[in-house]
């Protein structure tokens, strides 16, 4: 009896939570059936048909569907242009591509997004389409010794977001990713300077790590950088000290610079990052130079602390990984803090190099008087013209049409008439007396012999009609004159055949 009551209570319990089972199966299925959460514009149930094509769309599109889904967010666009769900409508067709994957549709898929921003720039989803846009970059992100193209383009895309829709939601977000992104561009950075660093290439060295200081001061190695700068300037010292004939004096002077540069980097790293992991390297360095070792404030002291215990430490999965997945490990990367929203002037190696030379001249020139500057004195009116001084006799230049059409005005001489002339619109150029030297002198003219003595008046004749007769000329003797025509023979020279 007591078997068959207990199979019976447990036959009745069973009964009862299959009921509560199917109960609840029940109600979960008319909640699924009425989940309103695809509707973000709408908080009821609508059979609106632009309603019914959007549900559709995005049923098939969390099903993978995507050309199932763009076509029915087409054809809602399309036939229904005064919708309210338009515009989650043309987010939703670049959001297709997005979630395709592939180089083909997220290139597509940005396309989507910035003619969204286009037609709807007030609207808030526009700051949902450039964060989007940022996000296919970022997924496409190589490793920091590859290819840094994309890299470089989410950091823009990241810093436009932050900067056209600073009062997004979004925005936090944003910032996030672009720490991410500069982790991965100054890891790239500061690598490159290490290499150069190791082949003593210190010009080269000191202009990548000063460009990883300046641009991303949250870079989790931002320390080992500026003792790196720092090590830098100490081996140009080294340099300078061993360098073979060069003054003492200059060798001095030279060394003292660049410990002061080595000194400056390492206390940064002290005064800016106290809490960082290698910061007692710094202080061991600026005591083995004799060096003060300053002492960081508390505001920096709080921040350094910060930013250390936002960073996740690398683990053991987090390398192994780093070998077998395409992107970038940014597990390092800070939380907190302003990223940098512009890029201050780069540095350079040539920059570096023409600082050198200038520290070098100022070293070998110290103490010495420096030499008078000559003023510069123009040339003179008959002097040849000189590439190190000015004339001051430029050429007067006729106006268009005028003049005699070579484009030069002709300098007359001051004897001229037209020198003299002082309604003259153009005046002479040139010096006022033209004398030449006693050796270019001409010779003077001979004196004119006059047949009339000084005294003595000329007689004149009487004009006589006589007189007025014009004379023949004598005819002129052609006998000798050889002539082309032919004489008659008179005689016996007519018989003569010579």
């Amino acid at each position: 009896m007591n078997r068959f009551s207990n199979r019976l209570t447990a036959a009745t319990l069973s009964v009862l939570f299959l009921t509560c089972v199917s109960a609840e199966a029940r109600q979960k299925k008319q909640k699924k059936a009425y989940d309103l959460s695809a509707n973000p514009l709408a908080n009821v149930q609508s059979k609106q048909p632009d309603k019914e094509l959007y549900d559709k769309a995005m049923v098939a599109l969390k099903k993978g569907r995507y050309d199932v889904a763009r076509l029915d967010l087409q054809t809602l666009l399309n036939t229904y242009p005064e919708s309210e769900y338009r515009m989650r409508a043309k987010l939703s067709v670049g959001d297709t591509w997005f979630k395709e994957g592939g180089s083909a549709a997220l290139t597509q898929a940005e396309a989507e997004y910035e003619d969204f921003q286009t037609f709807f720039p007030n609207a808030p989803e526009a700051a949902e389409a450039q964060m989007k846009v940022a996000d296919i970059y970022y997924q496409q992100m190589e490793k920091p010794d590859r290819d840094f193209t994309n890299a470089q383009q989410a950091e823009e895309q990241y810093r436009k977001m932050i900067n056209l829709y600073p009062d997004s939601s979004l925005v936090p977000r944003a910032k996030q990713r672009l720490r991410d992104v500069q982790e991965v561009l100054a890891e790239r950075e500061a690598q490159i300077g290490f290499y150069y660093e190791s082949r003593e290439n210190y010009n080269a060295a000191v202009a990548r790590l000063d460009t990883v200081a300046d641009t991303y001061p949250l870079y989790s190695k931002s320390d080992q950088v500026l003792i790196a700068i720092g090590d830098a300037y100490a081996g140009q010292a080294h340099n300078v000290q061993i360098a073979p004939g060069l003054p003492g004096a200059v060798r001095e002077r030279l060394r003292a610079v660049y410990l002061d540069k080595a000194a400056a980097a390492y206390d940064k790293v002290i005064t800016r990052y106290p809490m960082a992991p290698h910061v007692e390297d710094a202080r061991d360095r600026l005591v083995a130079m004799n060096r003060p070792v300053p002492e960081p404030t508390e505001a920096a002291i709080a921040e350094s602390d910060a930013e250390e215990r936002s960073r996740q430490p690398l683990h053991f999965t987090d390398k192994t990984l780093d070998i077998i997945k395409r992107g970038p490990t940014v597990v390092e990367a800070v939380h907190v803090g302003e990223p940098t929203l512009t890029d201050p002037h780069r540095t350079l190696a040539p920059d570096i190099t023409k600082e050198n030379v200038a520290l070098f001249n100022a070293a070998v020139n110290a103490g010495k008087p420096q030499a008078p500057v000559e003023a510069v004195v123009p040339t003179g009116a008959n002097e040849p013209p000189r590439s190190d001084r000015p004339s001051d006799a430029p050429l007067q230049l006729s106006a268009p049409g005028a003049g005699s059409g070579v484009g030069v005005q002709v300098v007359n001489a001051p004897n001229s008439p037209a020198a003299a002339d002082p309604n003259a619109i153009v005046k002479p150029v040139g010096p006022v007396s033209m004398a030449l030297p006693a050796a270019e002198k001409p010779a003077e003219a001979p004196a004119q012999v006059n047949d009339i003595k000084p005294g003595e008046v000329a007689t004149t004749q009487p004009v006589n009609a006589a007189n007025n007769k014009k004379k023949k000329a004598p005819k002129a003797d052609l006998s000798d004159e050889s002539s082309s025509k032919k004489k008659k023979k008179k005689g016996l020279a007519k018989i003569n055949p010579f």
